[in-house]
C-alpha cells in the first residue's frame, strides 16, 4: 500500500502494517520517540494495522495529540496502581488535560499525601514492566457484563449512555483492563516521567447532586528535563496564586459563615474594583454608552421571555415556590432582560440607534461547590456590562468599537498580550442548549467569521461554546496553573430582540426587528482582580495600586510634613498615607516591600530642611533624594499616563 507522509512523500508498505512499524522504516530514532499515530487525519495507537492508501504523521510529544496520549496512558497508569493498593475503589473517569491528566475514583477515605507517595511507586513499577497497551471492542450488553462483572458500576453508566451503533473499546495493560476509546501509546514503558500533583473532591459528572468522589491530579512528560521545568514552573505558579496570595496581601477573605463562592472583598481589592470600574464606566460614556441601573432579582415571567428559565433555571437562584401559590423571583444571572425593558420603554426610530445601553451589573450564579475558586469561579460577581441595539447595517461597525473597547481597556491593565480569541459556535448536533432556529445561527454565524476574518483577528472556533441565543467571541485568558477561563466577550443576539418584541421604526415607517450585541468591556471585575493578581505577583500597575505612595517619617519633626504632603497627594487623586508607627525605618521598607507598594518616600529631618524625599520605587529601589515638587509631579504624570510597571 501507499502511504503519503506529512511531507507530502510517498512510501510502500506492507497492507497491515502498523504506524510504529513504518515509523521504523523512516528511522529509528522517529521509532523511539513516537507515542501516537494520525491516519486520514483520525488519531490512532502505534499498533493499529493500516489496511489500505492512506495519508500518515507519526505522533511524538511534540504534537498536541501525542502529548495527549501518553499522558491518557498515564491516567490508566494511575488506575492500575490504585486498584492495586486500592482493591475494593470503584474507576469513575480519568481524561487527559491540557496540564496532564487526572482520574476520579469512588472510595471511602480521600487520598492522603502518603497515598500519593505510594502510588507514585507503584506506577513506577507499572511502568518499568513496559506492558503493552492493547486494544478491543465488545458488543454492547458483553461490555455491560464485563465491567458488572468488575463492580464497575459508574462503568456501566457510561456505556448504557452511549449512542446506539458507538463503537465500544477497551484497553488492556497487564491486569487493568478499563473502558476507552483511546488512542494511548503502545506500552507503559513509554509513559517516561510522572508526578502525581494532588488529590481533590470532585463530583460526579460535575453535578453536586451526585456522588462526591476523589480525584487525583497528575502529569507526565516524555523527558525528565521537561517535567523538571514544569515543576519548577508550578512552585512559582503557587507563589502567584490569587487564592493565596490575594489572601496574604489582604485584596480579600472569606468566612465560611458567609458561604462557598461569596468572597469578601478587602479595602484593597475593594479600591482596585472602585478604580477599574470607575475608568471604564467614563471610557464608556466617552464612547456613547448609557448608564443604566435595573433591579438584582425579577419574576419568573421574565426569565422566561428570555429564554433563562429553560436553559439556565439550574444555574439561578430561586426565591419562592410556585407549587405553594407564592410570587416567584429569582436574583439575576444575566443584565439583558432588564436593559431590553429599558429600551422597550421609549419608542426609538432608525436614527435613534445604535443604543448602547451600560451597567456596573451584580449577578448572580449558582455555582457547583467543585467548581468555585478564590475569585475565578463565584456566585455573586460585577460585570462591566452592555447591550447594544442595533440595526442590521450597523452591526459589523459596532461590533469593532466594542473589540477596540475591549483591546484598550486590557491594554490599559497590561493584558493584551496575554490573552487569545475564541469563535465559539452552536453545536447544531445538541439543538436543546440552543434556540433552534439553525437558519439565523448559520447566518449569524457567517456574519461574525466574516467580521473576525476583516479584522484579521487570530482566533479558534469552539463548537458547542456559544450562548443559547447567539454565536459570541470570547477572550480567553490562562490562570498561573494553566486553567483556562474567559474573561470578555462579545455576543450577536439574533432571537432575543423577537422575543421581547424589540422594534424600531424605519425610514419608510415599517417596523423592524434590532440586532443585539451583548458585551463585556473587562469582564467580571472579581475575575480580572484575579488574573492581576497573578499577572504582577500582587505588585499592581501603579495607577490600579490600591496604595500608590507611602510616607516613612524617621523623625517626630518629620511626621508634620509628611502628614501635610499625604493630603496635598490625596487632594490630586493620588492614594497616599503616612506610617507612623513606632518602628525602626528598616523595617517600614521591609513591610512596604512586602506589600508590593510602587512609591516609598522617607523623610527625616534633613528632607524636611531641603524639601526633598528620599525615594524608593519598586523594582528600581533606592533613587536618592529627589526635590519634593519634582516627585509629586512625575507621580502625578505616571498615574494619569496608566503607567504599569
Amino acid at each position: 500500500m501507499k502511504v503519503t507522509l506529512k511531507d507530502g512523500s510517498v512510501l510502500e508498505a506492507q497492507k497491515g502494517a502498523t504506524a510504529l512499524e513504518i515509523a521504523g522504516q523512516l528511522s529509528q530514532g522517529l521509532k523511539k520517540d513516537a507515542l501516537a499515530a494520525k491516519v486520514d487525519g483520525k488519531v490512532v495507537s502505534l499498533d493499529d494495522p493500516i489496511e489500505k492508501d492512506c495519508k500518515l504523521e507519526i505522533l511524538t510529544f511534540e504534537d498536541e495529540e501525542g502529548v495527549h496520549a501518553l499522558r491518557h496512558t498515564a491516567s490508566h497508569i494511575l488506575a492500575q496502581a490504585v486498584k492495586h493498593l486500592f482493591p475494593n475503589v470503584k474507576l469513575a473517569i480519568g481524561p487527559a488535560i491540557e496540564t496532564g491528566f487526572y482520574y476520579d475514583f469512588d472510595i471511602e477515605t480521600p487520598f492522603t499525601a502518603e497515598d500519593l507517595a505510594a502510588l507514585e511507586k507503584e506506577m513506577a513499577k507499572i511502568i518499568a514492566e513496559n506492558l503493552p497497551v492493547t486494544r478491543f471492542e465488545l458488543a454492547r450488553e458483553d461490555a455491560r457484563k464485563l465491567m458488572a462483572g468488575k463492580g464497575e458500576d459508574y462503568k456501566v453508566q457510561l456505556i448504557d449512555e452511549l449512542p446506539e451503533g458507538e463503537t465500544i473499546s477497551f484497553y488492556t495493560q497487564g491486569d487493568f483492563t478499563d473502558l476507552c476509546a483511546g488512542p494511548h501509546v503502545s506500552s507503559t514503558g513509554r509513559v517516561k516521567n510522572i508526578k502525581l500533583l494532588r488529590s481533590a473532591g470532585a463530583y460526579w459528572k460535575g453535578n453536586e447532586k451526585n456522588k462526591m468522589l476523589q480525584r487525583i491530579y497528575g502529569t507526565a512528560f516524555y523527558k525528565k528535563d521537561a517535567l523538571l521545568e514544569y515543576l519548577e514552573a508550578l512552585k512559582e505558579a503557587e507563589k502567584r496564586d490569587h487564592n493565596k496570595l490575594g489572601r496574604e496581601l489582604r485584596y480579600f477573605t472569606t468566612a465560611p459563615e458567609v458561604g462557598q463562592g461569596l468572597p469578601l472583598l478587602m479595602p484593597k481589592g475593594a479600591k482596585v474594583i472602585q478604580v477599574m470600574q470607575r475608568f471604564v464606566e467614563d471610557e464608556e460614556e466617552s464612547r456613547g454608552y448609557q448608564f443604566t441601573k435595573t433591579p438584582l432579582m425579577a419574576k419568573s415571567d421574565l426569565y422566561k421571555i428570555s429564554g433563562h428559565w429553560d436553559h439556565y433555571k439550574d444555574g439561578m437562584f430561586i426565591l419562592g415556590d410556585e407549587e405553594k401559590g407564592e410570587e416567584v423571583l429569582a436574583l439575576r444571572p444575566m443584565t439583558c432582560p432588564f436593559q431590553y425593558m429599558v429600551y422597550k420603554a421609549t419608542h426609538h426610530s432608525y436614527r435613534d440607534l445604535p443604543v448602547r445601553l451600560s451597567e456596573t451589573s451584580t449577578l448572580f450564579r449558582n455555582e457547583a461547590s467543585g467548581e468555585m475558586h478564590g475569585l475565578i469561579r463565584v456566585r455573586q460577581f460585577t460585570l462591566s456590562d452592555a447591550h447594544i441595539i442595533a440595526r442590521p447595517d450597523q452591526v459589523e461597525d459596532e461590533f469593532k468599537g466594542v473589540l477596540d473597547l475591549i483591546v484598550y481597556l486590557m491594554t490599559s491593565v497590561g493584558l493584551q498580550n496575554d490573552v487569545t480569541y475564541r469563535f465559539s459556535k452552536w453545536d447544531p448536533a445538541n439543538t436543546e442548549k440552543y434556540i433552534d432556529n439553525p437558519e439565523a445561527w448559520n447566518s449569524t454565524e457567517a456574519l461574525m467569521k466574516k467580521i473576525l476574518d476583516d479584522i484579521g483577528l487570530n482566533y479558534k472556533e469552539a463548537e458547542g461554546e456559544a450562548a443559547f441565543y447567539g454565536p459570541k467571541l470570547d477572550v480567553q485568558f490562562k490562570n498561573v496553573f494553566g486553567k483556562e477561563d474567559t474573561l470578555f466577550t462579545i455576543q450577536i443576539d439574533f432571537a432575543l430582540a423577537e422575543r421581547f418584541d424589540m422594534t424600531y421604526v424605519d425610514s419608510n415607517g415599517d417596523k423592524q426587528r434590532p440586532f443585539i450585541i451583548h458585551r463585556a468591556s473587562l469582564g467580571c471585575y472579581e475575575r480580572t482582580l484575579a488574573v492581576l493578581i497573578e499577572k504582577y505577583a500582587g505588585a499592581m500597575p501603579l495607577w490600579l495600586a490600591p496604595e500608590q505612595v507611602r510616607f516613612l517619617p524617621v523623625t517626630d519633626r518629620a511626621v508634620e510634613a509628611c502628614e501635610e504632603w499625604t493630603s496635598k497627594f490625596k487632594k490630586k487623586g493620588i492614594r497616599a498615607t503616612t506610617d507612623t508607627r513606632s518602628e525602626k525605618i528598616g523595617y517600614k521598607i521591609r513591610d512596604g516591600r512586602t506589600e508590593r507598594l510602587p512609591y516609598m518616600m522617607v523623610v527625616g529631618d534633613k528632607e524636611v530642611e531641603d524639601g526633598t524625599f528620599s525615594v524608593w520605587k519598586r523594582g528600581l529601589g533606592d533613587l536618592g533624594a529627589k526635590p519634593a515638587e519634582e516627585v509629586f509631579e512625575t507621580v502625578q504624570q505616571e498615574i494619569e499616563d496608566l503607567v504599569i510597571f
